[in-house]
C-alpha cells in the first residue's frame, strides 16, 4: 500500500502478509480522498477508523494533517502494526484493539469523520448495526460523515441516514449522515 498525498505521498508501507485485511485500493482511496477534501479542511478534524486493518486509511488521514486519528480493530496484529508504524512516522493516530460493535456502544466522543471498512463477508444487518449505533451514540459532530465501505452487490441505501453511494469496482463507499433523508 502507498500514501497517496500529503507530508508522505508516494510513502509505501508493507504490512505483514499474515494479517487477516483487505486494504482499500489506490483507486479507491483516492476517489474517497477527493471526496472528503471537498467537505473538510483536515487539519480541523477528528477521524474514527472502524476496522482498521493495516491502518491504510488512518495513514492517508494522518499524512494530509489530521490531527487526531483513532484506529479500531479487533486484531493484535493489527493494532500492533498499526502502533508501529505510526510510531515510525510520528502519525497522530491512537490505537485501540476492540470489537468494534463494543468500542461503539461504550465510546464517549464526537468525529467530523468515521470510516468503517469491516469484512465483506459480515451480513447486510452487521454494516447498518454499524450506522445505527454511530447515530445511537451520536458519535458525528454537526455536519459529520460516515463512510461504510461494502462489496458493491450489497446496497445500504435504504438507511433513513443514507446520504450517497459511490461505486469503485467491486467496492462502494456508502456515506452517512446524522440528519435523515427529506
Amino acid at each position: 500500500m502507498r500514501i497517496i498525498s500529503g507530508t508522505h505521498k508516494g510513502r509505501r508501507i508493507l504490512a505483514p502478509r499474515k494479517l487477516p485485511v483487505r486494504p482499500t485500493t489506490d483507486m479507491a482511496k483516492e476517489s474517497l480522498f477527493n471526496i472528503l477534501n471537498n467537505h473538510f479542511y483536515f487539519k480541523d478534524v477528528k477521524v474514527l477508523d472502524l476496522f482498521s486493518g493495516t491502518g491504510n486509511l488512518s495513514y492517508e488521514f494522518a499524512s494530509r494533517g489530521v490531527p487526531a486519528i483513532t484506529a479500531v480493530d479487533n486484531h493484535s496484529g493489527c493494532i500492533h502494526f498499526i502502533a508501529k508504524t505510526a510510531e515510525a512516522f510520528e502519525f497522530p493516530i491512537q490505537p485501540f484493539k476492540a470489537d468494534v460493535y463494543d468500542y461503539l456502544k461504550k465510546h464517549q466522543g464526537q468525529y467530523d469523520i468515521i470510516v468503517a471498512d469491516p469484512p465483506y463477508d459480515f451480513e447486510v444487518e452487521r454494516f447498518r448495526e454499524i450506522v445505527d449505533l454511530v447515530v445511537q451514540q451520536e458519535l458525528l459532530a454537526d455536519d459529520g460523515m460516515l463512510i461504510v465501505e461494502h462489496a458493491s452487490v450489497m446496497s445500504l441505501e435504504d438507511h433513513p441516514h443514507f446520504a450517497e453511494a459511490r461505486k469503485y469496482g467491486s467496492s462502494v463507499f456508502s456515506f452517512f449522515r446524522e440528519s435523515e433523508k427529506e
